[in-house]
């Protein structure tokens, strides 16, 4: 996910793109359910897809695809474009004065609505419902819009959400980069649970000299899952059992941790602690990903590994070591094939897990790659990627087959550079990708 010019060019053009993010972020910055509870699983309604943070759709994907609008957003983009399932989409960004959270039609590009939160709303993705209400995190609260961007409610919240994700029962339970969760009201904001707290939280009233850390605190550092950002990632929930999954980073700890909690729902509902695995060395850049049958936990580290973790205990299962640490997280299908993001010098491969260790399917080293990973139905990838070296590399859009790795297509982003931040599939198959410097791009 860098443009890369040489070994060494590779660290360079990291740590650039590094510096923009943590800039502009300081300054500014689900699996299937009833309908009955109104989520939706078509389109793309949340950051990585689904709860298991899947990065995955059922649609079957084209093998021909072209670019079919692309516009600029008016700032830097950190985090996935969200798409309900009647193509209207959302995306947030990092603007000094204006809007920050647009809304968009698929088909023309036409923008829907355009909204001013507070800064931190950059690390944020929107969820979206089946009745289009979005659900979106800033500095210090969860609001609520509905399609037609007008307000519905806010919850004050200690720190800013990475994205959220709905509950089995229909509600928003959100995470924040400082360790606070909460699970709120969809249609009210109204907590249903108390706040629990990752890393505990300051006595004001024993202690009432304390200063309270600014809600932003950190942000600059959760794109790289580094020590300032405490939780630098998106949860992954089953929504059979409850259970979720994030990273943490407890402050003077020489690694990050996975987290396991649980949300009980039903007429007395809470958030419990389940277990703890201290195996993130140099912390994590990437979300966990659950398997579809929710016993694995897939996660990488900041040394190259991608590590299996069994859900229920919090044991690895295995370790792969990628060549590479990725920047974004990785596309886990149902049956189990994953296919990192790209990092520093990384490139495209696919993994098989085979219970008791990941077996290697196909790699392409030849391709450098700028974006992160998408699979669909019909065995077909898309990920951005470049042939060239250097950070004015053209970026291209490549199709290909997620069994054999070969390619199927390839169609430019005109003018496109640096990387791109996330790809989203829409309900008809199109497929989205905005680029780290503010441009939206939409195939079709």
């Amino acid at each position: 996910m860098r443009g890369v010019s040489g070994r060494y060019g590779v660290a360079r053009s990291a740590t650039a793109v590094l510096a923009i993010i943590a800039a502009f972020v300081m300054t500014g910055c689900g699996a299937s359910t009833s309908s009955s509870v109104g989520i939706s699983d078509e389109g793309w309604p949340g950051i990585h897809a689904d709860a298991r943070n899947s990065d995955t759709s059922s649609v079957t994907g084209s093998r021909s695809i072209e670019l079919k609008w692309s516009r600029p957003i008016g700032g830097p983009v950190a985090a996935y474009a969200s798409i309900a399932s009647t193509g209207q989409l959302f995306v947030t960004t990092k603007t000094e004065n204006g809007c920050n959270l647009f809304s968009y039609e698929m088909d023309s590009g036409r923008m829907r609505f355009c909204n001013r939160l507070n800064p931190g709303v950059v690390a944020s993705t929107p969820i979206v419902d089946a009745a289009v209400n979005t659900y979106v995190g800033d500095s210090g609260g969860m609001s609520s819009f509905n399609d037609h961007g007008q307000p519905r409610w806010r919850t004050q919240v200690f720190g800013t959400p990475i994205s959220a994700q709905f509950t089995h029962d229909g509600n928003v339970l959100s995470v924040s980069q400082l360790g606070q969760v909460n699970v709120m009201e969809r249609q009210t904001g109204k907590r249903v649970t108390s706040p629990f707290e990752l890393l505990g939280h300051p006595d004001y009233l024993a202690n009432p000299n304390l200063v309270p850390p600014p809600d932003d605190q950190g942000l600059q550092e959760c794109f790289a899952g580094t020590a300032g950002c405490p939780v630098a990632n998106t949860p992954a929930l089953d929504v059979d059992s409850g259970r979720f999954f994030v990273t943490l980073w407890r402050p003077g700890a020489p690694n990050a941790s996975l987290i396991a909690l649980k949300y009980s729902g039903g007429d007395d509902p809470k958030v419990t602690y389940e277990w703890n695995a201290d195996i993130l060395e140099g912390g994590s850049a990437t979300s966990p990903n659950l398997s579809a049958d929710g016993s694995t936990v897939y996660v990488s580290d900041n040394v190259n590994k991608l590590l299996a973790v069994d859900a229920a205990t919090g044991a690895v299962k295995w370790t792969y070591d990628l060549g590479f640490t990725p920047l974004g997280s990785a596309s886990v299908s149902a049956d189990g094939l994953i296919i990192p993001a790209g990092g520093r010098d990384g490139h495209l491969l696919a993994v098989r897990d085979k219970g008791d260790h990941a077996e290697k399917v196909w790699e392409r080293t030849e391709l450098v790659q700028l974006g992160v990973p998408a699979q669909t139905a019909g065995s077909t990838g898309y990920t951005v990627v470049s042939k060239g070296r250097g950070e004015n590399a053209d970026l291209t859009m490549l199709t290909f087959d997620t069994e054999t790795g070969a390619t199927v297509d390839e169609d430019p982003l005109p003018g496109a550079k640096g990387i791109t931040v996330g790809t989203s599939i829409g309900p008809k198959g199109e497929v989205l990708t905005p680029t780290l410097i503010g441009e939206l791009f939409v195939f079709a």
